[in-house]
């Protein structure tokens, strides 16, 4: 009896010792000094931002706010100060501890998303035709459901597929299951509508899964399989096939139709003539016209047209090489990191940014058509859990790879 009660002890004792070894162990992945590059580049294309936003929405806020031109400027700014202050407090956290939220956070997403489409919900609030927003009407206390999903994916795909390691080869394991979870919000999104938003779940995903090592072949397959379906639906539509979607892809084709012109063409035509009358060089700062009233929402999902028209082709192109910039320091973080959870962590969100610049571009210039509701946007936010995440540098930091690169976990 004495000699069982002394291994128990022992064995107790070893446990504690073992945990407090892991514990030590993680805290010290999460240390490290500040990745400055990156941190000046997240601080730079928020301050351009702020910058374009104040210029873009002077003349709508002015118009919809009572004379109150600055509006918008002053609740991004409050934005940027609280994206700010969650950059700072959440770099002094421990990434590893994410670990056991990801399903909660999955969980609770689609719960939301749920609650958004049912009907006669009384805290679902209903804008431009599409139910996206839960809380109060007529306040600012309100948030996307959909912004919650693009975290939860992050974390949870992360942390599961760092554990997954050989297992991601597998249907079972690999595939299937993360297919499933990217079907139901996608659906769950789709019928609010949000298409550029499930665009971007599911993009992020599928970035998620394959750098966490799914069968190579899979990858071309995947992308021929999504541009096939995307040229069959364009010629569907062009056919009269297909009705969904049929203004958008006929505004995309020739936006200054006289048959839509001054309907669903209206937006597009009026980018495309913001950007033609930028020029090379611009028309300087606040000299926009299409804002004053022809360009709708000028402050957010069209805020790259007035930057086209301001800033020229050369001030276009500064942004893109940003962002570029900003991607690219991203992955470098991503190789330097020291374990599977923190790379996919920094990858995740890196897809998130990139992708999101990318869609604001390619609508705003009419390269791809513009998916039902507001494109993402790449420069401006109008809520708290999106302000916390147009911050990468905070993930950035939890990614704890900014010292010398250390042996993979």
């Amino acid at each position: 009896m004495a000699r069982t009660k002394s291994k128990k002890r022992l064995v107790g004792t070893w446990s504690t010792q073992q945990r407090r070894e892991a514990m030590e162990q993680s805290r010290e992945a999460a240390r490290g000094p500040v990745d400055l590059p990156f941190l000046l580049l997240t601080l730079l294309l928020t301050a351009m931002g702020m910058v374009m936003v104040l210029s873009a929405s002077f003349p709508s806020a002015y118009y919809e706010n009572n004379g109150n031109g600055a509006y918008y400027f002053v609740r991004q700014g409050i934005f940027a100060v609280l994206g700010l202050a969650a950059m700072f407090g959440l770099s002094k956290m421990n990434y590893q501890r994410l670990r056991g939220v990801g399903r909660l956070l999955l969980w609770g997403s689609i719960l939301l998303l749920v609650l958004v489409i049912v009907p006669g919900n009384p805290i679902a609030i209903t804008e431009n035709n599409a139910t996206r927003w839960l809380g109060i009407r007529g306040t600012f206390l309100r948030f996307q459901p959909s912004e919650l999903a693009k975290m939860a994916v992050v974390i949870y795909f992360s942390a599961t597929i760092s554990k997954k390691r050989e297992k991601m080869q597998t249907w079972s394991q690999g595939i299937w299951p993360y297919v499933l979870i990217l079907g139901v919000i996608a659906l769950l999104m789709m019928r609010e509508p949000h298409l550029s938003g499930t665009i971007l779940i599911v993009c992020t995903g599928i970035v998620l899964m394959i750098v966490g090592g799914i069968k190579g072949w899979l990858i071309p397959l995947g992308i021929g399989g999504v541009g096939l379906v995307g040229a069959l639906y364009v010629v569907l539509v062009q056919k009269g096939i297909l009705h969904y979607g049929e203004n958008r892809i006929n505004t995309w084709r020739d936006p200054f139709n006289a048959e839509w012109y001054r309907g669903d063409g209206w937006q597009i035509a009026q980018c495309l003539i913001a950007i033609g009358s930028g020029g090379l060089m611009g028309s300087g700062i606040g000299n926009s016209r299409q804002k004053y009233l022809f360009l709708p929402e000028p402050q957010n999902d069209y805020v790259f047209s007035v930057v086209c028209e301001e800033l020229g082709f050369m001030g276009a192109l500064v942004v893109i090489v940003l962002f570029a910039l900003l991607i690219w320091r991203g992955f470098t973080i991503v190789i330097k990191a020291r374990d599977r959870f923190g790379a996919m962590l920094v990858t995740g969100f890196i897809a998130q940014v990139g992708v999101q610049a990318i869609l604001n571009m390619a609508v705003g210039t009419n390269t791809s058509p513009s998916p039902p509701g507001r494109p993402a946007r790449a420069f401006r936010c109008r809520s708290f859990p999106t302000a916390a995440r147009r911050w990468p540098f905070c993930w950035e930091k939890w990614a704890s790879c900014f010292q010398s690169p250390a042996k993979r976990q």
